[in-house]
C-alpha cells in the first residue's frame, strides 16, 4: 500500500506512513471494501451549527419534516372546516409551524439529491463498490512521455560557461615576473 500523501509504499497491514506519519487507516479500509466513499461528513450552515452531510440523516431529516408539515395542513384544515374547540378563530396558527417544516424538508430533499450527486460525480463506479483495477488513480502513471527541448544550432552537448567579468578588463594590466597583474601601464 502506499502513502496517499508522500507515495511512500508501506506494508499492507501498517497504521501510518513510515515516511510522514499519515494516518492509513482509511488507505487500507478502502482496499478492504469496507469504506464508502462520501462527500465531506460535515457542514456548517448559516447560523454557525454544525449539520451532518449523511444521507442517511438528510433523507430521513427531510422525510420527516415534510411529513410533519403536511401534518399541521391537514390539523390546520380539519379546524377550518370543522370548527372543533374553537377552530373556525384560530386554524391559521397552525400554518405558522406548517411552512417552515416544509420548506426545511424540501431543502434537506435537495441538500441530500446535490450530495448523491456530487458522489456519482466523483465515483462514476456504484458507490458501494471498489473499482477493480488494482492502478490507483490518484498516483502518477508508469511510463510519462516528455517534452523534448527544442534543439538549436549551438546545442552541441557539451557545457558551455559564460566568459569572465574581468576577460576583457584585465588585457592592459602590466604582468610581473610570476605571470601576475600588477597595475595599469603609466603613460
Amino acid at each position: 500500500m502506499f502513502c496517499p500523501k508522500c507515495g511512500t509504499e508501506n506494508p499492507e497491514t501498517g497504521k501510518f506512513c513510515r515516511s510522514c506519519g499519515t494516518d492509513l487507516g482509511n488507505v487500507s479500509a478502502a482496499l478492504s471494501g469496507e469504506l464508502k466513499p462520501s462527500a465531506s461528513q460535515t457542514y456548517i450552515d448559516h447560523k454557525g451549527r454544525v449539520k451532518s452531510n449523511n444521507l442517511d440523516d438528510l433523507w430521513s431529516g427531510a422525510i420527516r419534516s415534510i411529513i410533519m408539515g403536511v401534518g399541521f395542513l391537514v390539523i390546520s384544515v380539519v379546524l377550518f372546516i370543522t370548527g372543533v374547540a374553537g377552530g373556525h378563530i384560530w386554524w391559521w396558527a397552525m400554518l405558522f409551524p406548517a411552512f417552515p417544516l416544509l420548506a426545511n424538508g424540501f431543502s434537506q430533499l435537495a441538500r441530500a439529491k446535490s450530495v448523491e450527486k456530487k458522489l456519482a460525480q466523483a465515483n462514476p463506479v456504484m458507490q458501494n463498490q471498489i473499482p477493480t483495477n488494482s492502478q490507483n488513480l490518484n498516483l502518477p502513471p508508469t511510463q510519462t512521455e516528455f517534452v523534448k527541448p527544442q534543439s538549436s544550432i549551438y546545442d552541441t552537448g557539451e557545457l558551455i560557461t559564460p566568459p569572465s567579468v574581468t576577460e576583457g578588463t584585465t588585457r592592459h594590466l602590466e604582468i610581473n615576473k610570476e605571470g601576475e597583474t600588477m597595475t595599469l601601464p603609466k603613460k
